[in-house]
This record gives structure tokens, C-alpha cells and sequence, in this order.
């Protein structure tokens, strides 16, 4: 996604170890961590951790329980939907009064609901539709919460460069220990666990925000929902780079992230098991702490331009689930795509947070989010129903070819490619 900041994968900070703790103090000032920013990275990267199982417990929970692809891209596309439906109103909400008491709530509600889901998973057979409302729900509460995450970063960094640079470093190790830990816990016990975990993650996360102290922003509070909304929509198209990026997330939705997670499970877990497609995720968290640490110190004049030469390396990601070669070259394909990806994301947040203004930006960070995933249901939906007629390796294939021509676009389009940096 544009956005880059879904918990899983976007949509997604304290469980560092080996080279990857020592990294993180090195690579940024001392500046950066501050009490304020140290709390807003531990709930980042606990939640993150969490919801990065999330698309590999939904995947073989789903498949087990009879549902099969098309009840994946079900569940993964209400999910999406419900969040792309509503996040604009969380933007509205979260620059009327503030982003805090709202992610706050949206934990709360979100810790319940997964709670609740690992507990019929215990002692039941969950039929599809109560997996799909719980999703619906699931993904309210994210559309409440994301916003926030956004506008969040320059109130709690004096650098937003090296805050994303960090978070993105942070979110990698996420997206690599929690599809490991997903991919065990399903192959050794069952997707309950995984989702208990993460209900624990959104505990964790709510008490970190609660505990967070950042100064109130002004804003004209006079305005109506509806006025608002205009605003942040004319905010939003009155900048060319930022809803021609949107455009061409449209297409990744529909061909590439849409179809991606289930058509990519079948695949792998049928040629090599379950636990393989959770290792792969995690190689591709893998490579996201190398793009994140390397965009800490790489800062292109040009930002999107040097981020959408990084997005050649993503389409790795598909081709490998497409051709399903030996497992340690499906790690490695994945592990590329991760540094490609990261270093990309990096590059997009910092450039929303440093040419919005403040009082605005939670409203066009969620049109900028909503534009990205709007696609992206429909591409779950129809991606059972595609893989009957076409087979589930030639859709693969579609979106690695898709994923190509994306790239080639964001370096060629000029606004995207001739959009400066603001320091």
C-alpha cells in the first residue's frame, strides 16, 4: 500500500535481537529517542508484531476449517473493506479532536474482537460469516486508529526521516518474527494462539498510547463532518504526486495486493507446508530492516523518484510464490522484494508528513490510505473465484508482471519523479 503502515504488513516495535537491537541506536540520533518517541515505538512494533501473524493465521485458519481460497480472500477482503469504507471518517475525527483518545478506543475494541475470535477457535467450528463480520468490525476499529499513526511521527520526532527510517527498520523485524511465530504456532498448536497473541498486541499498544504525552494541535472545530471531508479532499487532488502515486496503487490493488496473501499461501503451503509461507513472510520482514536501515542513511533529493527505482525489487515477491522453486530461493526472492519495499515506504511517509500541514494531515492521510487499499478488497474477493478459471500460479505470475509496470510508472510519471524533498 501506499501508505506502507497497515499493521499487516502494512498492515507492522521492543522485540529486538542479535545485530538488529544494536542497529537501531547507531543509525539514529540520540535526539530521536525521546520518552514521547519511545513509547509511540513500542506500540508500534508490538502491535505490528502482532497483526504480521495475521494474514498467515487467517490464511490456514480459514483453509483449515473447510473455507478454501475463496474464503480467505472473503475474510481478508472484508477486512479491507470495511477499513478502506470508514478511515476517511477517522482522519475527519482525528484532526476535529486528536488522534490519541481515538487509536486508544480502536485498541480496546480491536483486543476484544480478536480475543473473542481465538476463543471460538478453541472451542468451536467458526462458520465463515462470524469470521467475516468479525473482520468487518476489526477493520472499523483499524480505520479509527490508523490515522493517527500518521500525523503521530512529527509530534514525536524532531526527524521524521529517521523516525520512519526507524519505525520502517522496527516494522520489518515485525513482518519477520510474526509470521515465524504464526507459521510455528499454526504448525504446532493452531491459529487460536495466533490470534490470542495478537489480542494481547492491541493491549499492549493501547497502554503505550495511554501513557503517551504530545501537545494538542489547533484546528477549526466550527466546521461540520461533511466540510471537513471537502477539505481534506481538496488537500488530497490538489497535489498531483500524491493522488497519481494513488492511481497506480489502484492497479497493485486489484492485481497484485489483492490476490497476493491468499493466492500466495495456496501455493507455497501445497508445495512446501504451512510453516514454509509463514518463514517466507518473515523473509521479507527480513529484508525490510536491511531497506529500512539503509533509507536511514540514504536520503535521495528526489525522494519518490528513489524510492520507485527500489520498487524493481518487489515484484520478487510474487514471481517466487508464482515459481515456487527450491524453499531457501523463495526466502531470498522474498528477502530482496522486503529491501525494495521498505526503502520505498520510508520514502512515501516521510514525504506525506513533510508536505501536508499539520492541522490536515490526518484527514489526507486517510484519503491517502483509503485511495491505496480501495482496490484491494475487490481483489480479494475475486481471487478464489480467478484462481478456478485461471489457476493459481498464472495469477501470480500477472501480478509479478504488474508490479514491474507499477515501478516503471513512478519513475516516469513527473510529478512523481520531479517532487523534491522538504527538510
Amino acid at each position: 500500500m501506499a501508505a506502507a503502515s497497515l499493521r499487516a504488513y502494512v498492515p507492522t516495535p521492543g522485540h529486538l535481537h542479535g545485530e538488529a537491537r544494536m542497529a537501531l541506536p547507531l543509525a539514529a540520533s540520540p535526539r530521536l529517542w525521546t520518552s514521547d518517541f519511545g513509547l509511540y515505538f513500542t506500540a508500534r512494533i508490538v502491535s505490528m508484531v502482532g497483526d504480521a501473524m495475521m494474514p498467515v493465521a487467517m490464511s490456514v485458519g480459514v483453509l483449515g476449517l473447510g473455507y478454501g481460497v475463496s474464503g480467505v480472500g472473503f475474510a481478508m477482503g472484508a477486512w479491507m473493506g470495511a477499513f478502506a469504507l470508514f478511515v476517511v471518517f477517522g482522519g475527519v475525527f482525528a484532526d476535529r479532536f486528536h488522534p490519541l483518545p481515538q487509536m486508544i478506543g480502536a485498541d480496546a475494541a480491536r483486543c476484544v474482537l480478536q480475543a473473542g475470535l481465538a476463543v471460538y477457535l478453541w472451542l468451536g467450528h467458526p462458520s465463515l460469516w462470524f469470521i467475516v463480520v468479525v473482520a468487518v468490525l476489526t477493520g472499523i476499529g483499524t480505520a479509527m486508529f490508523q490515522p493517527g499513526l500518521t500525523s503521530l511521527v512529527p509530534q514525536v520526532a524532531a526527524d521524521p526521516q529517521q523516525a520512519n527510517g526507524v519505525l520502517r527498520v522496527s516494522q520489518g523485524i515485525a513482518t519477520m518474527l510474526g509470521p515465524a511465530l504464526a507459521g510455528f504456532l499454526v504448525a504446532t498448536t493452531s491459529a487460536a494462539w495466533a490470534f490470542g497473541v495478537d489480542a494481547a498486541t492491541f493491549g499492549v499498544s493501547g497502554v503505550c498510547l495511554m501513557l503517551l504525552r504530545v501537545p494538542r494541535f489547533e484546528t477549526d472545530r466550527t466546521a461540520s463532518t461533511w466540510e471537513n471531508l471537502r477539505a481534506g479532499w481538496w488537500e488530497f487532488r490538489s497535489r498531483s504526486w500524491l493522488w497519481a502515486v494513488i492511481l497506480i496503487w489502484w492497479f497493485l490493488g486489484v492485481l497484485v495486493w489483492g490476490p497476493l496473501t491468499p493466492l500466495s499461501a495456496s501455493s507455497i503451503i501445497d508445495a512446501h507446508g504451512k510453516a514454509a509461507f509463514g518463514y517466507a513472510e518473515a523473509a521479507f520482514g527480513a529484508g525490510s530492516v536491511l531497506g529500512g536501515l539503509i533509507a536511514i542513511r540514504l536520503r535521495p533529493a528526489r525522494p519518490l523518484f528513489g524510492g520507485g527505482i527500489a520498487m524493481f525489487l518487489f515484484p520478487l515477491m510474487p514471481l517466487m510464490a508464482a515459481l515456487v522453486p527450491a524453499v531457501p530461493l523463495i526466502y531470498l526472492g522474498y528477502a530482496i522484494s522486503g529491501v525494495g519495499w521498505a526503502f520505498w515506504s520510508v520514502q512515501w511517509s516521510t514525504t506525506v508528513q513533510t508536505q501536508i500541514p499539520e492541522d490536515r494531515l490526518n484527514r489526507v492521510a486517510a484519503y491517502e490510505v483509503a485511495g491505496s487499499i480501495l482496490a484491494v478488497p475487490f481483489g480479494q474477493a475475486i481471487a478464489g473465484p480467478a484462481s478456478v478459471l485461471f489457476g493459481v500460479h498464472p495469477l501470480l505470475l500477472v501480478a509479478a508482471g504488474t508490479s514491474v509496470a507499477c515501478a516503471a510508472a513512478l519513475v516516469i510519471i513527473p510529478p512523481i519523479r520531479r517532487l523534491t524533498r522538504v527538510s
